[in-house]
């Protein structure tokens, strides 16, 4: 999830600070999750050696005496490897949630098709996990075994009520964002990240 954080916040082609990384990256997941210089710099350090971003000097104002500091910028490898990641869609599945909300943010360098193709799936994993607690629910109600074993049943099915609501307004912001996207004129053929290398 960090490396696809690290190379979105890149793919604007604008050289960053680490910090500056750092804050986009806990902007967008906090606010009780946080990235630590812990993680991001070694993380930073094996994106530049596998040569999917570069270092580049910068200083942070131009002032005479200001330090040098190192600034990252994304290569032709880097957007290579930002498209493998957003057009995953297996790895991290109990993670998914959280990786669509990112890759939604930064959908616009992929073609139409690869747009539509993340969306419907996501489409479909939300209706999966519906489906799957409704099917619990039933399972747990006709089943007079399973409520020994729980010490509120009530309690329990409530939850499960409530999350199947949660996952129904995700449904719903995502089928709005596929009729955004369908409503979007149609572009050129090779719009993708490849297409920018």
């Amino acid at each position: 999830m960090y490396e696809l954080l690290i190379l979105s916040s890149l793919m604007m082609h604008v050289p960053m600070h680490g910090y500056l990384i750092a804050k986009i990256i806990n902007d967008t997941i906090g606010p009780y999750t946080k990235v630590s210089n812990g993680r991001l710099y070694p993380l930073l350090a094996k994106l530049v050696e596998e040569g999917c971003i570069e270092e580049v000097e910068a200083t942070s104002s131009g002032r005479k005496g200001d330090r040098q500091a190192k600034a990252y910028r994304i290569t032709n490898t880097g957007i290579l490897r930002w498209h493998q990641l957003m057009m995953d869609t297996v790895s991290n599945p109990g993670d998914y949630q959280r990786i669509f909300f990112i890759k939604s943010c930064c959908l616009k360098p992929l073609t139409p098709a690869e747009r539509l193709y993340l969306i419907d799936h996501y489409i479909n994993y939300c209706q999966a996990h519906v489906l799957h607690l409704q099917h619990e629910i039933k399972d747990m109600e006709s089943d007079p075994l399973k409520h020994q074993y729980i010490l509120s049943v009530e309690a329990v099915l409530r939850a499960m009520q409530h999350r199947i609501g949660e996952w129904q307004l995700e449904l719903a912001w995502v089928r709005q964002l596929r009729e955004q996207e369908l409503a979007q004129p149609q572009e050129l053929p090779a719009t993708n990240a490849e297409a920018q290398l």
